[in-house]
């Protein structure tokens, strides 16, 4: 049970009101492992929502369609032994205004899109399969040879280095296509149509909507990001299975990016990039918007797989405040506990509690504090220049983390702060970990380690660097060094 004091939980999110209707897909045309359904699941949508709401049925079968919009008062609930294929066919997304990776802009509808919504669910014990395959990009390091040869013979377009395998020749040529249109400040949504392969979608975004729930279903196999709500209030989010492929390009599973009041319970993630991050917007669009991301619960989850268990950042612009994590399992993520910004970002990330955090097989750090982040999966590498503080100075502050255990990392605990901003009030409390390396700390104020157990391949055990006010205690006999 967690240790958590009760007045640092956060009231339950507020649940959809859903009304007492019910629709099935069958009934307005819809047929199981034959024709594309799309207009009949819509059409279902569409006729629930003008009866006031209801739960729109998706029975046991394979259903292939298109994207779906969402509205209001609904639950869309996929039954067990309902499996919902999106097409793997860019030209039946159409570019709308959306946002990923902090940054607002032309991208392809999602499979699952809502904006603007008020009570929206998607329930019950089926699959919502993405076809992120004819979407990603793959990177030849990532996969064997005889896999990458299995990938070139399917079709699809090489880069010009031979490293980097595309869908499709419209997807490879779509990245130099949307850069050249951004630089010149194109907004008209049309003139992106050439780049539309290349805008990969979310499985499911939800754009500024209101009472959110998401409960049962599996959802895999993203095109990009998995489960994408954008400012949105009043999150549940339980009982559900994210995966997608280690090597899936910007796989990550669920980025609640600017949302208030967010539970996220009882869920499992196997997936491709961060399981669950926390995001407020990139540079200075997201601090222009200044849309913090706060009063976020993230319980009794586990993640198989992914470059970060519980990440905070990098594009944190806005703010992240007031977050509570407890009774995690983390098993062979690159990372474990993640915390990632770069100079540029601004924004600050305080207010964080960390809680029973189990972890094993962790690939790089077990906990990491990374300020010079570059898009690389690992944390090395820092700049000891320091520069002036401005509003594009991120700042992380008063983060707690206590009773974690690790066995099996290459690095216990790494703090790469900013010259110009360290680390500043971080409390690390009964933390064992099995590891290559311990703790190393750069550019950190007021610290506080308490109860440290380590057992490392190297000494010394916790490396300083131009670290301030450091407090250990009860640590036992550790071996420490300052430069």
């Amino acid at each position: 049970m967690t240790n958590i004091h009760d007045s640092e939980v956060y009231p339950i999110p507020e649940l959809p009101e859903i009304p007492q209707r019910t629709f099935r897909i069958t009934d307005y045309g819809a047929e199981a492992e034959g024709l594309l359904c799309t207009s009949a699941i819509q059409d279902t949508l569409d006729a629930c929502a003008a009866a006031g709401g209801g739960t729109v049925i998706i029975p046991p079968g394979i259903w292939r369609t298109g994207p779906l919009t969402l509205h209001s008062r609904i639950n869309l609930c996929a039954e067990r032994g309902a499996l919902v294929c999106f097409e793997p066919d860019y030209s039946r997304y159409p570019l709308l205004f959306s946002h990923y990776e902090g940054t607002a802009g032309g991208r392809c509808q999602a499979p699952l899109d809502g904006e603007d919504l008020s009570d929206v669910a998607i329930t019950g014990e089926g699959i919502f399969d993405g076809s992120g395959e004819a979407w990603r990009p793959v990177k030849r390091f990532k996969r064997t040879e005889l896999e990458w040869n299995s990938l070139l013979a399917s079709g699809g377009a090489l880069d010009e280095q031979g490293e980097i395998w595309w869908p499709s020749k419209e997807a490879l040529a779509g990245e130099a296509c949307y850069l050249s249109l951004k630089k010149k400040g194109e907004t008209a949504m049309e003139a992106y149509l050439p780049a539309r392969a290349y805008l990969r979608p979310a499985l499911l975004s939800l754009r500024n909507c209101r009472r959110v729930l998401l409960e049962g279903p599996t959802f895999q196999n993203s095109p990009a990001w998995c489960l994408h709500p954008m400012g949105c209030e009043q999150v549940t989010i339980r009982h559900i299975q994210v995966r997608n492929p280690w090597y899936s390009q910007n796989g990550d599973g669920l980025d609640l990016e600017s949302c208030t009041h967010a539970l996220v319970e009882h869920c499992g993630f196997d997936v491709g990039d961060d399981a669950i991050c926390l995001k407020s917007g990139k540079d200075e669009e997201g601090r222009r918007a200044g849309r913090a991301c706060r009063y976020i619960t993230i319980r009794y989850c586990t993640v198989y797989h992914g470059h970060g268990g519980v990440v905070i950042g990098s594009e944190m612009s806005g703010g992240v405040h007031a977050v509570r994590v407890n009774d995690c399992v983390f098993m062979g993520t690159d990372i474990g506990l993640r915390f990632k910004s770069t100079r540029g970002r601004g924004g600050v990330v305080e207010d964080i509690r960390v809680e029973n955090i189990q972890m094993s097989g962790i690939v790089h750090e077990a906990v990491s504090f990374h300020l010079f982040y570059a898009g690389v999966e690992g944390s090395e590498g820092y700049d000891e220049q320091e520069v002036p503080v401005t509003e594009e100075t991120p700042q992380f502050r008063n983060i707690t983390l206590r009773n974690m255990a690790c066995h099996g990392a290459a690095t216990a605990l790494l703090v790469n702060g900013l010259p110009e901003m360290p680390l500043a009030a971080l409390t690390v409390e009964n933390f064992s970990a099995i590891s290559r390396r311990g703790i190393i700390l750069r550019h950190a104020a007021g610290l506080k380690l308490d109860r440290i157990r380590l057992q490392t391949q190297e000494e010394p055990q916790v490396q300083m660097h131009k670290c301030s006010d450091v407090e250990l205690v009860r640590s036992g006999e550790l071996a420490i060094t300052e430069h």
